[in-house]
């Protein structure tokens, strides 16, 4: 069995489990000193765009693809790729068709289908430098049509951060500033099957913005029957069936994730918007779970991957995740992004923006793991 992987930034993710596997690996990337590029067995470096990953598809005869693409831009040409080689060659390509990603990598496309659908999402509308707009209640947030992990996103305080803001961008998506947790769910889909994955913990809301790769984070999500109304395990099922229904709806293939919002003062929940890619949460819902998201990709792309089979191998433990900025360990490579046994962790992202993820059998023991790695818990408390 031969795959492609097109982008090494998260091929060692994969690398480990290829291996085991006796998969043939081979590597398409862009940028010449790009890691991981020698974790495959060959690999080609090739310009921007799928024209190359296509003919090197073909010409090395594989038996499927995996696009490996954590960003949002590049994903529409990944869709056409994905519709020339299934249509034409009959090469499965593990990635979500051209009219979900025309959807989720619009904000504004995303709140007409979740509109659409009756589904919760923050009430919202679109302004303009042009013309003359009363907004009197803040905060605000404003957004762009396009962008992902915090970019132009902008907590408005005042109609002077809103002039501010549309002196940049001219034009602004507008939703009202929500008081809550934010939740985030994985979701694997393929040959029209589903699995949603646990529910992450993200964070509180904060009128700084501060992305949820800076916070601490944890699953299974845990909410307070009294905020939701539900038992912990409820809720948790609850996010779980609107995130498959959506992947049903948006007919998602490989992985996705779903971005909500738990509103402490109205006690409902918002959907924000859908990713059709990898997640930044892969690796807790991975300590979580056990599921590794992306290989399951893998076993989509070679014909193995079975819905029955990965719900049975679902199972229940405790995950943290904290930022650690650089963090001197050997253990930061591909022969541990595996979790072992009930009381692990890996650490995993590039220099500056480390972060390690714990699995424990319960909250109390990740952070007794926590305390061992000497992490400063303390910045986190609120």
């Amino acid at each position: 069995m031969k795959l492609l992987f097109i982008g090494a930034r998260l091929f060692d993710d994969v690398a480990l489990y290829t291996k085991k596997m006796g998969i043939t690996t081979v590597l398409t990337e862009s940028n010449p000193q790009a890691q991981n590029l020698d974790l495959a067995d060959s690999y080609h470096l090739v310009p921007r765009g799928m024209e190359y990953p296509k003919k090197i598809a073909i010409k090395e005869d594989v038996d499927g693809v995996v696009p490996l693409i954590g960003i949002d831009d590049p994903l529409n040409d990944v869709a056409m790729l994905k519709k020339e080689l299934e249509t034409n060659y009959g090469l499965p390509v593990v990635a979500s068709p051209i009219k979900t990603v025309s959807i989720t990598g619009d904000k504004i496309k995303t709140k007409e289908f979740l509109l659409k659908n009756n589904i919760n999402t923050p009430e919202h509308h679109l302004i303009s430098s042009k013309e003359k707009n009363d907004l009197k209640e803040f905060p605000l947030v404003l957004k762009q049509a396009q962008g992902q992990g915090g970019r132009d996103i902008k907590i408005a305080l005042s109609k002077e951060d809103v002039q501010r803001y549309l002196g940049k961008y001219d034009t602004s998506l507008v939703e009202r500033f929500l008081d809550g947790i934010e939740i985030s769910v994985e979701i694997l889909r393929w040959k029209n099957h589903s699995v949603p994955l646990i529910p992450v913990h993200k964070g509180k809301t904060t009128l700084d913005g501060i992305h949820p790769l800076k916070k601490l984070k944890k699953a299974p999500l845990n909410m307070d029957s009294a905020d939701s109304g539900l038992e912990s395990h409820q809720y948790n099922q609850t996010i779980r069936n609107i995130a498959s229904d959506i992947a049903n709806l948006l007919s998602v293939e490989g992985t996705a994730d779903l971005d909500l919002i738990f509103d402490k003062i109205n006690k409902k929940t918002y959907v924000l918007e859908i990713n059709a890619r990898p997640s930044g949460t892969r690796y807790l819902t991975a300590a979580s779970s056990d599921i590794n998201p992306l290989n399951e990709l893998v076993d989509m792309a070679t014909g193995s991957w079975d819905v029955k089979s990965v719900k049975k191998r679902i199972k229940e433990y405790a995950a943290l995740e904290i930022p650690v900025g650089d963090y001197h360990t050997d253990k930061n490579n591909y022969l541990f992004r595996k979790f072992r046994g009930e009381n692990d962790w890996i650490i995993h992202g590039p220099p500056n923006h480390q972060r390690i993820t714990i699995r424990g059998k319960n909250e109390k023991d990740t952070f007794k793991t926590a305390n061992q790695l000497k992490l400063n818990l303390e910045k986190f408390r609120n």
